[in-house]
């Protein structure tokens, strides 16, 4: 067996970009953060959308992630630079084929109701994430499993259908939570009502709509956090309203900031504004099996129309960079260096006029209200494409009527994604052939070969070359245009220590967060 990943006490990681006011720390000096971290207090964070989803293997978007990481660990979970360090696993090895990987459990683990959490429990998680009727995000994004065998109290057995490189890092996927098995093996609906996990915090009150409290887990793993005491989160669905209030001091933390009210926060009196580079993109997908996007032409076509650059400055505010139509950009390890699309409008018009439409093509583009750069989007893709003969109307939604209504099913509408942990990842949950969220139905064959052979090795110079060939067929094919990546983005009051926006977007980790002693007293 081949060793992997062995726990050290702490690992202090200091990669996060963070401008206005503040540096990336020494060593050192992020040392001394974690040691002079004070306990107690109330952080009250804000977001911008209902936090729906209690159920932890269902969590959808980022407010429901935040409150699964807050309530419950996974085997993994992901450092600053994209790396698996432990979480409930304390190591990890794997044979030298990378197809059976043990993961080691720390010691004497409870859950919030006081029950053991063994390696039974995460056989059982994992296993009900497989399970297609549980519909869990994580089916097709937590590696290719084909078995999870607990071998006793504290050692788990994953044995994977293929040669998989990742698996310790799709592990931290936000949907992989670990649960009571005895909820699962009963009454899952149990984890739609109430919250009984291992994390950092307790679940004191849930209002979907308005807010959520949790509290300081005092059994938790490690006795050194979380150093607070409670966390509030708190439902602002109007971004002025939302960065006003943390103006304020109503509240401490906004998850996300939007390009709009960024320069205002930057400059307001006693606040932080926080920006990492990020693989976090808006795409238009098309769905590459009806028509008219069948025809690659027509998808050639539109593309042609984006000026992308122009698109960076309208719709992230400058906070981003040109996308060229593949998921990577620059903040992947295995992004290739493509010369960017250009524009050009005479070319498109001649590729949807040998589409068999001379006389252009009218077509519905559909977006959601959350967040609002989807919409943005449409319309500066409508407007660059009518001089080659496309004629889009754009119709906005609600978030929730979108996610029933047109995500999966629609053929025309904008998504949005956070980066995600690797180059696998994102191909495997967007774009090969049987990708958990398939939503362009492109299924080419010889980009899920070159995406099956790079998750099977470990050469890093045999990953790049195969990763290079898929990044080449989507932007020769064009399922989805993506012309924009976006910073991430947030604030904070001054007072709150030890919090690292995170690139992927979905990582929080408020439990290193702390609040120090210039923070208001309060109650």
């Amino acid at each position: 067996m081949t060793t992997v990943f062995r726990l050290n006490r702490r690992r202090f990681l200091t990669t996060s970009a963070i401008v206005t006011g503040a540096a990336i720390l020494p060593f050192s000096n992020t040392l001394w953060a974690a040691t002079a971290a004070r306990k107690g207090d109330t952080l009250r964070i804000s977001v911008d959308q209902a936090v729906g989803m209690l159920n932890p293997l269902l969590a959808r978007v980022n407010p429901e992630y935040l409150l699964s990481e807050l309530l419950y660990n996974g085997l993994t979970r992901l450092s600053q630079d994209m790396q698996a360090e432990p979480d409930l696993a304390q190591s990890w090895s794997h044979n030298d084929s990378l197809t059976e990987w043990t993961f080691v459990l720390r010691a004497n683990l409870r859950f919030h109701d006081g029950s053991a959490c063994t390696a039974k429990d995460v056989a059982a998680s994992l296993h009900a994430i497989l399970d297609p009727k549980t519909a869990s995000p994580g089916l097709r994004n937590i590696g290719p499993i084909q078995s999870v065998e607990a071998l006793n109290d504290v050692r788990v057995k994953l044995t994977t259908s293929a040669p998989y490189a990742d698996l310790p890092v799709s592990l931290a996927y936000p949907d992989a939570k670990i649960v009571p098995a005895a909820i699962l093996q009963g009454d899952i609906a149990r984890l739609s009502r109430e919250a009984v996990g291992t994390g950092p915090f307790k679940l004191v009150s849930f209002e979907p709509e308005r807010l959520v409290v949790v509290a300081r887990n005092e059994h938790f793993h490690d006795p050194q956090r979380p150093h607070l005491d409670r966390v509030e989160i708190r439902v602002y669905p109007d971004p002025t309203a939302e960065s006003s209030a943390l103006m304020s001091g109503d509240i401490d933390l906004m998850l996300s900031a939007q390009a709009t009210e960024f320069s205002r926060l930057s400059e307001a009196s006693g606040v932080k504004s926080l920006r990492v580079a990020s693989g976090q993109f808006l795409n238009i997908n098309m769905a590459c099996d009806q028509k008219p996007f069948n025809d690659v032409r027509v998808r050639q076509a539109l593309a042609l129309c984006v000026d992308r650059a122009a698109l960076v400055d309208f719709v992230a505010e400058g906070f981003g960079t040109p996308g060229n139509d593949t998921p990577l950009n620059a903040a992947y390890r295995y992004h290739t260096d493509i010369a960017l699309r250009q524009a050009n409008i005479e070319q498109a018009k001649k590729l949807l006029a040998d589409a068999g439409y001379p006389n252009g093509l009218d077509i519905k583009l559909v977006a959601s209200d959350k967040p609002s750069t989807r919409t943005q989007l449409g319309i500066a893709v409508r407007e660059m494409a009518k001089p080659a003969g496309f004629n889009i109307s754009v119709e906005t939604m609600a978030n929730s009527t979108y996610l029933d209504q047109v995500w999966k099913k629609g053929n025309f509408y904008v998504g949005f994604y956070n980066m995600q942990p690797s180059a696998d990842a994102v191909f495997s949950l967007l774009y090969t052939s049987n990708a958990a969220w398939n939503e362009t139905r492109w299924n080419n064959a010889q980009f899920d070969t070159a995406v099956v052979a790079a998750r099977g090795t470990d050469d890093p110079v045999k990953r790049a070359a195969l990763y290079a060939t898929a990044q080449e067929l989507m932007h020769e094919q064009v399922p989805s245009l993506i012309p924009t990546f976006f910073d991430v983005l947030a604030a904070q009051r001054n007072y709150v220590q030890g919090y690292q926006l995170h690139p992927r977007g979905a990582v929080f980790r408020l439990d290193e967060a702390w609040l120090d002693d210039s923070a208001p007293k309060r109650g």
